[in-house]
């Protein structure tokens, strides 16, 4: 029998361009969960997605690779001894990227994955060429995709999808007016069609306030909810694998 996975998907409000209020929000949330192996935060929950007045470019929010947001996201892995997958707004060269980036309980950078299908608001993002990211933690394999990559996946990469035990999926969720989350069907059918669970993190309710937001939740790879789906509001579910 495998050990246990002790997981968080930390839901949080979106505050456009507050990363240092984001990032002592997201060291409370920590604190209070207790000891972690894994946590996942949402889409663009640093920066925000989109700003209250509606603008979606994030490009004057874009920082590189070994800049203070990177810095301060190893720093938070190293003090919660966790491995955290957090979102990085990225500026390479003249490209702007909606990365990820996944630190050890050491801080070191065990991952950089750059969003490879930015959904359509996001004309400030060029779309990534890193392949999905694959991890080994303890005795699960992971595997890495954000928000708008989830509709590609059964077609790009269904040996990866085979081979992970657990799919990182990370967002900031908008189901335009249905009335339905979408989620509710996509994720279990994913699931079950190739036997792995589904970590969702998304954004809680924010200003603006959207359809879609809310409801993160684990999927386990029967299809059934494992744990959630959360209500609108900001908070970390914490599950055992």
């Amino acid at each position: 029998m495998r050990a246990p996975l002790r997981c968080a998907a930390l839901q949080l409000e979106h505050r456009f361009g507050d990363v240092e209020g984001a990032l002592q929000r997201v060291d409370g949330l920590l604190n209070r969960a207790g000891p972690l192996d894994l946590v996942l935060l949402p889409e663009a929950c640093l920066t925000g997605y989109v700003s209250p007045t509606g603008v979606f470019d994030l490009s004057p929010q874009a920082e590189p690779l070994d800049g203070p947001t990177a810095g301060a996201l190893g720093a938070l892995a190293r003090k919660h001894q966790v491995t955290l997958v957090a979102p990085l707004i990225e500026r390479a060269g003249r490209a702007c990227h909606n990365s990820y980036l996944v630190h050890g309980p050491d801080g070191a950078l065990l991952a950089h994955y750059r969003k490879r299908h930015p959904w359509f608001p996001e004309r400030w993002a060029t779309p990534g060429r890193l392949p999905y990211p694959e991890l080994q933690l303890g005795e699960r394999r992971l595997l890495l995709a954000v928000c708008f990559d989830i509709h590609f996946l059964d077609e790009e990469i269904p040996a990866a999808l085979d081979r992970a035990d657990l799919l990182l999926f990370p967002s900031a969720w908008v189901d335009g007016q249905a009335p339905e989350d979408t989620r509710a069907e996509l994720l279990p059918w994913l699931a079950r069609r190739h036997r792995l669970a589904i970590l969702n993190a998304n954004w809680a309710r924010s200003r603006p306030r959207l359809p879609g937001q809310g409801g993160s939740r684990l999927v386990g790879p029967d299809g059934g909810c494992l744990g959630g789906p959360l209500g609108a509001g900001e908070e970390a579910l914490v599950v055992t694998l």
